[in-house]
């Protein structure tokens, strides 16, 4: 017996996200969020732009870093023309990040074309490398297919490797270091090596980070259709249990409009015949009274389950002719032959002076026993069970208490939800119901109403 569990006015996919574990680094994502959402950069272009701006500032910076340890440490340096000339080329292919997402290959191709011109306007002694091409090479591994990743990754490295190798100083101005072929063959081949790293190691973080984030959202997708599954299972049997509700409401008001409309074609036909006004308006209560049962078998009765009409959810030792009472607590003693035939081992204690509950009250009580023993027998066979009954001045209390037992699989299908069904029942008549392990590893139910004995009698 289970109830469903959770915030109700919570969202079902919030559900999932906060039962899904998330990545290490999900704290410091959702950080890094909301700052962007607050400053107003939401959307993928303004992070994009944002971004690229600030690599693009932060790669100018070490391109003039480079530079000014060329001249402190070799006693020579690019021109100023140069320097400002290889700091636009570095700021214009960090800017190439703004359309990384929408178009990733491009921007990989752009900012290794980029590179290229970089190593052109550079010497062979000397090495730049812009950020922006690792930050290319991780989205296209974030975001593209396997195959277009390859394909992509192999066009940038030879692009790297091989055009930046013929291109290497093509466009650099003379400067006073030691050059050589032998230098000159081996910087093309350090670049020629270099790219592979460059490329693929981005790449497969990228790869990694984006194949998490997909089985992540798969898991929480996953997830909020078993809640919402989940619920409409118990929405679902709820609104089975209230239409059985009102299935026994119906027969219990077809029961005894029955003996009314008797009642009153009996008076009628024994009052004085010299009395026209008792006739009829003793025919008029027999009229109203048919009027009445007809409707309310129209209305109530259009909620009853086809199953349970052809008797499909019968219990046995319950009653089931149609239209007649239905079972109480008066009937209570026939269920628990039922179950001891079944092998159930009850014992059943009452306390004080039984009287007569309203008839709602009656068949929720024997509805509680019903489906407390069945669950006893279903999830605790061989267990003792207890049943009691008190009746008291104020108060009726039930108690169907079971000890630890073995359980089994069970093909029975439930009428109700277990405790989602005995608890709505418990709220139509007022009544209280508590349920939980006990300390020996059994299981309790206790249902309780308050009782007006006046109003009983």
């Amino acid at each position: 017996m289970t109830e469903r569990t959770g915030d109700p006015a919570m969202n079902d996919d919030d559900l999932a996200a906060r039962m899904v574990p998330g990545s290490p680094f999900a704290a410091v994502t959702t950080r890094i969020d909301r700052a962007l959402n607050r400053v107003g950069l939401r959307g993928e272009l303004g992070r994009d732009t944002a971004l690229g701006v600030t690599v693009g500032a932060i790669s100018a910076g070490m391109t003039w870093l480079l530079l000014l340890s060329l001249e402190w440490l070799e006693g020579t340096g690019l021109p100023l023309g140069s320097g400002i000339a290889l700091t636009f080329v570095m700021i214009a292919q960090s800017l190439v990040l703004c359309v990384r997402r929408r178009y990733p290959v491009g921007c990989l191709l752009v900012t290794t074309a980029f590179q290229v011109l970089i190593v052109a306007l550079l010497p062979p002694e000397v090495g730049l490398q812009g950020l922006a091409v690792f930050i290319a090479a991780y989205t296209c591994g974030l975001r593209l297919a396997p195959l277009r990743l390859t394909v992509a990754l192999v066009v940038g490295i030879l692009l790297h490797g091989v055009a930046g190798g013929l291109a290497m100083g093509a466009l650099a101005p003379p400067l006073d270091l030691p050059l050589s072929m032998e230098s000159g063959l081996v910087s093309r081949s350090a670049l020629l090596a270099a790219g592979v790293p460059t490329y693929l190691l981005p790449a497969l973080i990228g790869a990694y980070v984006g194949t998490r984030r997909r089985y992540g959202a798969l898991l929480r997708l996953r997830t909020a259709e078993e809640i919402r599954a989940q619920r409409e299972r118990a929405e679902g049997a709820i609104r089975a249990e209230r239409s059985r509700m009102a299935r026994e409401l119906h027969d219990i008001a077809a029961h005894h409009l029955s003996g009314m409309v008797v009642q009153a074609g009996a008076a009628e036909r024994l009052v004085g015949r010299d009395d026209d006004a008792a006739r009829q308006a003793m025919a008029w209560v027999r009229s109203q009274g048919k009027e009445t049962l007809t409707g309310l078998r129209a209305v109530v009765g259009a909620l009853r389950d086809p199953e349970e009409e052809s008797g499909g959810l019968r219990h046995r030792g319950e009653p089931g002719a149609r239209g007649a009472p239905v079972p109480g607590l008066a009937t209570l003693d026939r269920l628990v032959t039922a179950e001891r035939e079944l092998g159930t081992d009850i014992d059943v204690v009452r306390e004080g002076d039984p009287y007569e509950l309203a008839p709602i009250a009656d068949v929720t009580a024997y509805r509680v026993v019903q489906e407390s023993l069945s669950n006893a027998r279903d999830h605790a066979a061989g267990a003792r069970v207890r049943l009691s009954l008190r009746y008291g001045t104020d108060r009726f209390v039930l108690e169907v208490e079971n000890g630890a037992g073995g359980s089994r699989v069970t093909e029975r299908e439930h009428r109700g939800l277990g405790v989602l069904g005995m608890r709505e029942r418990a709220q139509v008549v007022g009544a209280t119901l508590d349920v939980g392990a006990t300390e020996d590893g059994g299981w309790l139910v206790r249902w309780e109403l308050r009782v007006d004995r006046e109003d009983e009698r």
